[in-house]
């Protein structure tokens, strides 16, 4: 494409996974990624402190970066399930989401974003309505603020095993939100994709009434294999499954389906983590050259 990348998507990163927390401070972190100007957007999630958080969004403001809010360390981290069948338990999944969302105003984001929890097949169902009872009222919650929610898909049986996706039954789940929420939208990632064995044609396709949001990074689908599962490894990694070719497939996807939107770009973030003793800046610019080259392929 002739036109800069930046006309049609907001360009962003994932604080914590560019930088780990147990390798980089985090306030040091947000001002490296802060004075890139390659990037419009930074996705952070909790901070441990009132004066972490607020040096955090000084630093933002002060950047003019878009913040977007993710809640998935809350319930990853914690064990937390959102569409626990346990409803007393369900209710704490809840509770970190709504936290979640105050957190996120104050931050200046416009949205949360957050996973499904995992599932058993002989209680499928009752999850899926647990779910969605939590959806609701995060949405309603929300809201009240002016803000939205994304639910990310992913994998089900792979790694996360979480209740949403693959692309069909998050179409299903999101459709089914829509009807009660309107502030209510899909992330999709194309590190995902081949751990739900899909396409990115597939996925946007089946999902298109319904995105919002978009990640891309990359993924080691073969058993045994280091970074196995949902790891979001760097481009170029041992046996992975996502490089320039597979990135420039999801660009001309997303351009035939008209998600290149220049009077309202939608937020595209990096989900690239350093494995092992790998060096994070060096990953991110990894993920710059696999994003400019993809992006210099795709024909106008």
């Amino acid at each position: 494409m002739k036109d800069s990348i930046h006309k049609y998507f907001q360009i962003g990163t994932i604080q914590w996974m560019s930088h780990p927390p147990n390798q980089y401070p985090v306030l040091d972190s947000i001002k490296t990624i802060c004075c890139d100007d390659f990037f419009d957007v930074l996705e952070v999630t909790q901070f441990k402190s009132d004066e972490e958080r607020l040096a955090a969004k000084q630093m933002l403001e002060q950047a003019h970066m878009k913040v977007c809010y993710g809640a998935q360390p809350r319930l990853l981290g914690t064990g937390l399930n959102p569409n626990n069948i346990n409803e007393n338990e369900r209710i704490k999944a809840e509770k970190t989401l709504l936290e979640a969302v105050d957190e996120a105003e104050f931050l200046g984001a416009k949205a949360i974003a957050f996973l499904a929890g995992k599932w058993q097949e002989e209680t499928k169902e009752q999850a899926y309505a647990q779910l969605l009872k939590t959806t609701r009222n995060v949405c309603d919650y929300a809201a009240t603020k002016g803000m939205s929610v994304n639910l990310e898909v992913f994998d089900f049986d792979m790694d996360k095993a979480a209740l949403i996706g693959p692309a069909p039954y998050a179409a299903r789940f999101a459709a089914d939100v829509r009807t009660y929420c309107n502030n209510f939208g899909l992330l999709v990632d194309l590190s995902h994709f081949p751990t739900t064995y899909e396409t990115s044609k597939f996925v946007v396709q089946t999902l298109r009434p319904y995105i919002t949001h978009f990640h891309i990074g990359n993924a080691v689908v073969k058993k045994g294999c280091p970074a196995y599962g949902d790891q979001h490894p760097r481009f170029g990694f041992p046996n992975s499954a996502n490089d320039t070719p597979e990135l420039l497939d999801f660009f001309r996807v997303l351009k035939e389906e008209g998600f290149l939107n220049a009077e309202n770009p939608y937020v595209l973030s990096f989900e690239v983590k350093p494995w092992a003793n790998e060096d994070g800046d060096l990953i991110l610019v990894n993920s710059k050259r696999v994003i400019n080259r993809a992006w210099a392929m795709l024909e106008d």
